[in-house]
């Protein structure tokens, strides 16, 4: 196992008619800017329940965070987080919208000039305004953890940064707030879920054992409950473990100690980048491919998923329950109704894979767990899908 330190500063508050806790989580002092995507919460009735407790503190708000939130719209909230004196931001929404404002919270306090430095250059994170939220999707598991993911119109880039300053105060997690989902999000919440799972496990063995329990326990709790999500999308329960599936699946406790991955992402963030498509549209094409790709290096764990989680027979050779894996994770994307080729997007793949290994050529980037995904490999694995 190797060495790690772990701090999660983050409150959590999980259940039922827990919009209500706003009132006493933020101080009567603080001045909020309430960050929002697209209104959806207006229609739900997040917002009322929201402002209803917020109702003896003093709110502004900033709606129209995209889906793969965008630097130029995140700008504008700095613009007024600076001008009005704002000393607290609550993201109300999904991972994008908590996202983008985790990157406003920096940006507000950045030193530097150019706050997209902070993703393109990894420049230093000296102070962000405190930030909570009321997370209405399960996905990215931003609410328990220090990262962000922020696109770049002006250049078709979408980076990530990771800060301990960006962490939430607290997250309030109300599974009913779900309910209303379309099928479409519920179901990429559910392939990032697994992917982010799939980043931290399905490397090199370092003996990590418990940890390895952890998280092929998360994927089969994850699976069991989708299709009940899928069948009946008011089932509470179904919903709620769904939901802390997200929540663990990036909080890192699970992969202490462990080498990780994330070459599936870097590739993924390129293609929606540059072609538009949902992150867990991106992350359903490329997971499977880059463990064709790896499987050598993935070999024992892999095995092991399938023998954990796909009952295969343990007697079987290696390389064959490698390859249960691969086909029966593709299987799982595709009866969620996730489709798994750049095709059935309309994507060429030769354009994919020359572009995208062009720009890790030009960023001089290797990825995965033992840096050997360099620009050959990515195109060679997008040349697969």
């Amino acid at each position: 196992m190797n060495n790690f330190e772990y701090k999660a500063p983050t409150k959590l508050i999980f259940g039922k008619n827990t919009i209500e806790k706003l009132k006493d989580e933020i101080p009567k002092n603080k001045k909020i800017l309430l960050t929002y995507g697209g209104g959806s919460i207006r229609k739900n009735g997040v917002y009322k329940k929201v402002m209803d407790a917020l109702k003896d503190h003093t709110v502004m708000e900033f709606g129209g965070i995209e889906p793969n939130p965008k630097y130029e719209t995140l700008m504008q909230a700095v613009e007024i987080v600076k001008r009005e004196n704002i000393d607290f931001l609550l993201a109300v929404g999904g991972g994008s919208t908590l996202d983008g404002t985790k990157f406003i919270a920096a940006a507000a306090k950045f030193e530097g000039e150019d706050p997209w430095d902070i993703l393109s250059k990894g420049a230093q994170i000296k102070d962000a305004i405190p930030l909570a939220d009321v997370i209405t999707l399960p996905a990215t598991g931003s609410e328990m953890n220090p990262g962000a993911v922020i696109s770049k119109l002006e250049t078709n880039e979408k980076f990530a940064f990771h800060s301990p300053f960006v962490y939430p105060v607290f997250s309030i997690i109300d599974p009913e707030t779900t309910y209303s989902l379309p099928e479409k999000q519920t179901v990429n919440g559910i392939v990032d879920t697994f992917v982010h799972t799939m980043e931290q496990y399905a490397t090199y063995d370092v003996n990590t054992p418990l940890q390895d329990e952890w998280m092929l326990g998360l994927i089969k709790t994850l699976m069991v409950e989708a299709k009940k999500v899928l069948k009946n999308p008011n089932d509470y329960d179904a919903r709620a473990n769904v939901f802390w599936c997200a929540t663990c699946g990036l909080n890192y406790w699970m992969s202490l100690g462990c080498a990780q991955d994330w070459s599936t992402h870097m590739i993924g963030h390129e293609l929606t980048a540059l072609y538009g498509i949902d992150h867990g549209e991106s992350l359903a094409i490329v997971l499977t491919r880059v463990w064709k790709n790896r499987k050598c290096d993935k070999m024992e764990k892999l095995a092991k998923m399938a023998i954990e989680v796909f009952g295969a027979n343990e007697f079987l050779p290696k390389n064959i329950l490698a390859d249960i894996t691969i086909k029966k994770t593709k299987k799982f994307f595709e009866s969620l109704g996730r489709r798994t080729k750049l095709a059935d997007y309309g994507i060429d793949k030769q354009e994919a894979a020359k572009k995208i290994s062009q720009r890790f050529k030009e960023r001089n980037i290797s990825l995965g767990e033992k840096g050997n995904i360099g620009p050959d490999e990515v195109h060679e694995i997008l040349m697969h899908c």
